[in-house]
């Protein structure tokens, strides 16, 4: 086992280069429920002073993302050092790291990824008065363990040469035969569809999303897709009629951030946000091993306040905790209402969504 002085010089490689993530490293700790920590009493110079430097861990990669690390540096004085990295392979070096992890925050995109980081024991409960003002009750764990920052849709699109996107009004229309042929879907390893259909199923119950699935499943066109951005290129193209995906994919295609084919692609498309919208969220908590807690929740803090969060919510083309924000890409697809649904209840449920999934069709 390399030491900590060795571990630590490791870490800090760039994440697109960094053959140490899939390691498998030998320090494994047990699971078992952490007290919370103390309530931080906003941001202020005490910690500044001490010139504190904390580890983030981030299933996020945007240079936006960067730079709000930089504002909050100097806004605190703290250090931040960010390693950013595919979400289960985050979850992969934390669990091996244990004790001798640098990590003190770790964000992560979508509920089922935060269920399993909670259910491996990797986050520690937190208590903030700003984080219980700042982030809505359904899009952050009763138990204090993680906090939304930012909100993602799970929008349609379609292709108004194939669909009339004005029959496509609930995730219920997928299922209809009139689509037979023309759906297009993602498969069931996605976690953006398996947090779909756990929101199914406590809004509707099995019975009824186990339908919904088998008629889906009847309506698909081709093979399933393993992204959602091949999938908005093939529904573009009029490959199939209707899709279901991220709006934020297809914001990053209209911004020409993927380059002009795509943009082309991108503006024949039609977003709709379904009555109501399945909404998840990217989320960050305090590491179990944190070594510096109390600028850990500063951080979160930072992220999650209207100010900062609606910085890392436009880095990625997504919404902020509260409202529409200003981005004007987003703008063109319209408002939407959100189903309500808790994304911790939706996390709980992931691994029966994917079992209904896979037993119903759903490759």
């Amino acid at each position: 086992m390399p030491s900590s002085r060795l571990l630590l010089r490791r870490l800090w490689l760039p994440a697109a280069g960094s053959a140490a993530l899939g390691a498998t490293l030998l320090a494994v700790f047990g699971t078992g429920t952490l007290p919370a920590i103390g309530q931080s009493q906003g941001t202020g110079p005490a910690i500044a002073q001490a010139r504190t430097t904390i580890g983030v861990y981030s299933g996020r990669h945007y240079n936006t993302d960067k730079e709000l690390y930089r504002q909050f540096e100097a806004r605190t004085g703290i250090k931040v050092n960010v390693l950013e990295a595919k979400d289960d392979a985050l979850l992969e070096r934390l669990k091996s790291e244990g004790k001798n992890s640098p990590a003190d925050v770790l964000v992560l995109v979508d509920a089922a990824r935060l269920d399993a980081a909670t259910d491996q024991g990797l986050f520690r409960p937190v208590r903030s008065a700003a984080l219980q003002r700042d982030v809505p009750a359904n899009l952050r764990d009763s138990q204090g363990r993680w906090y939304g920052l930012t909100r993602r849709v799970r929008a349609v699109v379609v292709n108004p040469r194939q669909v009339n996107p004005a029959t496509i009004r609930t995730y219920a229309d997928l299922a209809k035969p009139a689509l037979k042929g023309k759906l297009c879907l993602r498969d069931r390893k996605s976690p953006y569809n398996q947090s779909l259909v756990a929101s199914r199923m406590i809004l509707n119950g099995d019975a009824a999303t186990r339908t919904w699935i088998r008629g889906m499943v009847a309506n698909v066109s081709q093979p399933f897709f393993t992204s959602d951005t091949p999938l908005a290129r093939a529904v573009a193209r009029g490959e199939c009629g209707v899709g279901v995906v991220n709006s934020y994919y297809i914001a990053r295609m209209l911004s020409g951030e993927a380059g002009a084919q795509d943009k082309q692609l991108a503006e024949q498309l039609k977003v709709v946000y379904l009555n109501p919208s399945h909404v998840n969220i990217t989320g960050a908590g305090v590491t179990r091993h944190a070594r510096n807690p109390q600028a850990a929740i500063k951080l979160i803090e930072f992220l999650a306040s209207p100010t900062g969060g609606r910085g890392y919510a436009e880095a990625n083309n997504e919404y902020p905790l509260r409202g529409f924000g200003d981005n004007p890409i987003l703008k063109r697809f319209g408002t939407f209402r959100a189903d309500g649904v808790s994304v911790e209840q939706i996390g709980s449920r992931s691994r029966a969504a994917t079992r209904m999934m896979e037993s119903n069709g759903w490759k």
